[in-house]
């Protein structure tokens, strides 16, 4: 077996884990030229040469409930994986993050005898911990993000490494603050309140009226804050014009300018966090889901950025507590010149030296091509 054009099967399952599959293809590609990358994943991972046999839109689906209504796409998308790895096995599999897919995905490629490279370990540390063994040894190489998985993931008996998180990573300068407002349409040199609703179609129908209704709260007291939507990848800008409000997917900019930010849980908590925004974090999903959500989760937190830090550093309302009135009650007092203000900069300053690559110099994406070339030598010997 050569390593000269090895055939590599990526797997990302949403947005976050595109836009960083699409930097680790990048490394990839840099290293083997003529590497055969396909699998699954969205736009950015196809611009990047890989080749999706499914797009990530088709699998961002979240909560029990959601997920039983996809389950004829998910059997049909996993007979194809299946005859995919099974006709011609790749030299190495890469899941990205996605669980609920990745983790039988990891299994069938052990089966095999496939090596897997977990890159952004799934977070069953958080609400299925008895799946860290299952994980440890299904999978040859994990690439983790967080600094304190490495050692979970290593008493569980896998051979994990703490590579930094990829979004340290992202390139691109933010236009500067004059320019931005132009570019959105707001002429005023106004406090902004950045708004990241979801980057799922499911997301932003429970978020969108949700968020507005927090901002229709927020404008009787503050009422010259100018609230800016994030645009997400996939979804439609429509749904984001018809609310009146500027909407921009120039996120970095937004983060750039921004005086604090409401934030749905996941990963845009670390990249707003990365940005030292102060933010309210909120969620809400279907009643049942959550439900069975709250009998598997035992974390202390659910907001990334409050994890990673180690305590409370941002607000969470979730579920039942994320009213309107209650989210801008809690957004005033980050907009505004208070402890509470100064407090979450100061833990958000933590959280990036925390997310820092424990190399010097070397992004997340290049440490895992070196994991990944390691692998493939090894089953190539």
């Amino acid at each position: 077996m050569s390593t000269s054009r090895p055939r590599i099967f990526l797997s990302a399952g949403e947005p976050s884990g595109d836009l960083h599959g699409a930097a680790l293809a990048r490394a990839l590609l840099k290293r083997w030229p003529d590497a055969e990358l396909y699998g699954l994943g969205g736009d950015l991972m196809r611009a990047a040469g890989v080749r999706l046999l499914a797009h990530a839109q088709q699998l961002a689906v979240m909560g029990l409930v959601e997920v039983l209504r996809h389950l004829p796409f998910f059997a049909g998308l996993w007979r194809q994986v299946k005859r995919e790895i099974t006709g011609r096995p790749p030299d190495l599999v890469i899941p990205i993050d996605y669980p609920g897919f990745n983790l039988r995905l990891a299994a069938l490629a052990k089966q095999k005898r496939i090596p897997v490279l977990y890159f952004i370990a799934p977070q069953v540390w958080a609400w299925h911990r008895s799946r860290m063994k299952q994980l440890a040894e299904n999978v040859d190489r994990l690439a983790v993000v967080l600094p304190f998985e490495e050692e979970l993931f290593k008493d569980a008996g896998a051979n994990a490494q703490f590579v930094g998180h990829p979004l340290l990573d992202l390139p691109g300068k933010p236009l500067e603050r004059a320019a931005f407002l132009r570019s959105i349409g707001v002429a005023a040199d106004a406090p902004l309140l950045a708004l990241f609703p979801g980057s799922r179609a499911q997301e932003l129908r429970r978020h969108l009226p949700l968020f507005m209704q927090t901002v229709q709260w927020l404008k009787r007291q503050y009422t010259t804050v100018q609230p800016v939507w994030a645009v997400a990848p996939g979804i439609p800008e429509a749904l984001y014009r018809e609310t009146g409000l500027p909407h921009t997917a120039d996120t970095g900019s937004l983060l750039a300018h921004a005086r604090a930010a409401l934030v749905k849980s996941g990963t845009t908590t670390l990249q707003t966090a990365l940005a030292e925004v102060p933010m309210v974090v909120t969620y809400q999903m279907h009643p049942l889901s959550y439900k069975l959500a709250r009998r598997l989760v035992d974390v202390p937190h659910i907001a990334l950025a409050n994890l990673v830090a180690g305590k409370r550093v941002v607000p969470e309302l979730i579920q039942e507590a994320a009213s309107p009135e209650a989210l801008a009650a809690a957004l005033l007092l980050l907009l505004r010149d208070t402890d509470e203000r100064a407090q979450a900069v100061d833990g958000l300053k933590q959280v990036r030296e925390k997310l820092a690559s424990p190399e010097a110099g070397v992004s997340a994406a290049e440490q895992v091509t070196r994991l990944a070339a390691e692998l493939i030598e090894a089953r190539r010997v």
